[in-house]
């Protein structure tokens, strides 16, 4: 059984999933789908669900930062682009 696509550890507690700061914005994007699918199965406690939500924001956060990141050195390279051609 392949479990490379498994969120966490299995384990409750704090340290079930990775530090959402340390993933990549693939990483984040893939839990993220993985998480929002678990929750929509609608089967675990309230208590579950809540942090599986938390979860979801925080790796939401994470790709919202990650992709303004990327916009913000796409539009510097073509602000850096556009003067080069001006000189």
């Amino acid at each position: 059984m392949d479990n490379s696509n498994t969120i966490g550890t299995g384990q409750a507690g704090e340290n079930a999933f990775p530090d959402v700061s340390t993933l990549s914005y693939e990483q984040a994007r893939d839990e993220l789908v993985e998480t929002v699918k678990i929750l929509e199965l609608g089967q675990m406690s309230l208590d579950e669900s809540l942090k599986y939500w938390e979860r979801g924001e925080a790796l939401a956060k994470r790709c919202e930062v990650l992709l303004d990141g990327a916009s913000q050195r796409v539009e510097q390279a073509l602000q850096q682009s556009q003067s080069a051609q001006e000189e």
